[in-house]
């Protein structure tokens, strides 16, 4: 693909956001495309090495603030006419409510996707200090003559380590892709504000 092939398809891309953010995109990587031929490497190479214009998009709209692109998406894009204004007031108590119960949902699902993350390290967490409990429970056990129940408390000491080792890796993984959906939720919800272009 030719610079200004890519260049036109990363605009189409990013239809719907403020021009000036896409005006700024589309020079940055127009800067990267000529330094890099400045470095000797052809222009097909040095388009194909940004990657695809849809992936290079959903990385900008992941940077561009989510208030940012409800402004846009929101600001009218000619002046009202005063029926026009008369219906929007008349009609808030009843779009205006879906809107909040709207954001609310979403927020809370954004929400619980960081609680299940924050619940699997406590989760962790507390097989760690079991650990560290049974080993100090044990040696007080131990210390006063009690060989049995120190044995016991040693015994669910090594058995809490061994969970808290096994745990650590499995909820590493589970949080990584807790975190990708996380960051596939928000540009879901970004990809929401953008218009698309119609078909000529």
């Amino acid at each position: 693909m030719h610079k200004q092939n890519f260049l036109a398809a990363l605009q189409d891309a990013l239809y719907g956001l403020p021009q000036s953010d896409i005006n700024q995109s589309v020079e940055y990587y127009s800067e990267i495309i000529d330094d890099q031929i400045e470095d000797g490497i052809r222009e097909e190479e040095a388009v194909a090495s940004l990657g695809s214009p849809d992936a290079v998009a959903k990385q900008i709209l992941l940077d561009i603030a989510l208030p940012k692109l409800v402004k846009a998406k929101v600001r009218p894009s000619h002046t009202l006419h005063a029926w026009e204004i008369l219906l929007l007031v008349l009609g808030a108590p009843v779009w205006a409510s879906l809107l909040l119960a709207a954001a609310a949902v979403l927020f809370s699902l954004y929400i619980t996707i960081w609680a299940v993350i924050v619940s699997l390290y406590a989760v962790e967490l507390s097989f760690g200090l079991g650990a560290l409990f049974g080993l100090v429970q044990g040696g007080i056990f131990m210390g006063t003559g009690n060989i049995p129940a120190g044995v016991f408390y040693m015994g669910a000491a090594i058995a809490c380590f061994g969970l808290a080792i096994l745990l650590f890796f499995g909820f590493n993984k589970a949080t990584a892709g807790l975190i990708a959906v996380s960051r596939r939720f928000v540009l879901w919800i970004k990809s929401l504000f953008l218009k698309r272009r119609k078909a000529q």
